[in-house]
């Protein structure tokens, strides 16, 4: 049988058990008091100065600078088509041509009918100005000369309309070739050869669309109407279209459009920039990205746009003391820029800010810069080239 008390071998196995760990326990105690307070890796960057553009940004869709759809102003059919769809065009090129023997057969009777009443009306000169003279002299009365003189007149005015009715049919076979109006690239043939087609009837025979130049309408908020009309009064303002997912890149335009109305249900005005287009990067219907400049803002304060934090007391950056500690800076930021954020207080040219790292740090930790490099590899260089 076993009682409560131990043996002599139980209390031996004790104090072993206790030196070991008490063994153990002094060397962490040791290193412990011996470290002092690890940093904290980070990466950082420099505050610097920076001439910042003052942009809009807004999405855009790009519009023929011209489009004319190409009807015909006569009735008859299609002879002959003379161009191939997608085809560039110039003004005045020959387009269709519609079978023109009615119109031609139409105008030799109107110069018939003219030269007869031409005649007509050159025997009736000549016998009123008889009896004017006879007249004169008393020979004939006064109202048989009258009755001749009108006579004359009549067919006078007859000789009118038919010059009128040459005229039009002269018209009327001009109309039977048809010409590009203006220069552009055409589009879908609607009414191919054979076809008879009437006088302004639908659809068009074919839209041609003038692209070089070309424009681009967006519209941008209400509330930057202002800004806007001041930056213009003072001079031109450059816009950027950027297709996404191209490497095209078109060059500048320029805006030459502000709407007479602000859009009541949208709350935006619609602008338009001219944009000239000659390597074609952009087509109309196409959507872009659009950056309207309104001014560069000289020497303005920018981090990259990671450093700023948002807290309980609002906005801040740790910045990089000389001793290498964390400072918790409350800042008031402007607008965006690309990568960077204009800081209007709070953060001078030169200082160092954390960019990543944040949520480890605490109001005078230690840091460590892992990503520190030379002046020269920052990417502020690099950016100076965006346009």
């Amino acid at each position: 049988m076993r009682n409560g008390r131990q043996g002599p071998g139980s209390a031996a196995i004790a104090v072993v058990a206790l030196i070991a760990g008490a063994l153990l326990i002094l060397p962490a105690c040791s290193k412990g008091k011996q470290g002092g307070p690890r940093s904290v890796p980070v990466e950082a960057s420099t505050a610097v100065k920076r001439d910042i553009p003052l942009q809009i940004k807004a999405i855009g869709n790009v519009e023929a600078y011209n489009t004319v759809a190409i009807k015909s102003q006569v009735t008859g059919e299609i002879a002959e088509v003379l161009f191939r769809e997608g085809q560039d065009v110039r003004k005045g090129d020959t387009l269709f041509k519609i079978d023109p023997r009615s119109f031609a057969a139409a105008l030799r009777q109107a110069e018939a009918a003219l030269a007869r009443d031409r005649a007509q009306a050159k025997n009736a000169e000549l016998e009123a100005q008889r009896y004017a003279a006879l007249a004169a002299k008393g020979f004939v009365s006064r109202q048989e000369y009258d009755r001749l003189r009108t006579g004359f007149e009549a067919l006078s005015a007859v000789v009118q309309a038919d010059e009128a009715a040459v005229e039009n049919a002269q018209l009327q076979l001009e109309y039977a070739v048809i010409r590009a109006p203006i220069s552009g690239r055409t589009g879908t043939i609607m009414v191919q050869k054979g076809n008879v087609v009437k006088a302004n009837d639908t659809p068009a025979l074919v839209t041609i669309n003038q692209i070089t130049p070309i424009n681009v309408s967006f519209s941008v908020p209400e509330q930057e109407l202002p800004e806007i009309k001041r930056y213009r009064a003072a001079g031109g303002l450059r816009v950027e279209a950027i297709v996404p997912q191209s490497a095209l890149r078109p060059g500048e335009g320029r805006l030459t459009f502000i709407d007479n109305q602000v859009n009541t249900q949208t709350g935006t005005i619609l602008l338009k920039a001219e944009f000239p287009n000659r390597d074609r990067a952009l087509w109309p219907g196409q959507f872009v990205d659009v950056v309207l400049t309104l001014a560069t803002e000289r020497g303005r304060t920018v981090v990259p746009s990671g450093a700023v934090q948002t807290g309980q007391q609002g906005q801040y950056v740790y910045v990089v003391k000389e001793d290498r500690s964390a400072e918790l800076r409350v800042v008031t930021p402007g607008r965006a820029y690309g990568e960077w954020t204009v800081i209007e207080q709070g953060v001078e040219a030169g200082e160092t800010v954390v960019t990543d790292g944040q949520l480890r740090l605490v109001p005078g930790a230690k840091v460590e810069i892992k990503n520190a490099k030379p002046e020269a590899e920052k990417p502020e260089a690099k950016t100076e080239t965006k346009k």
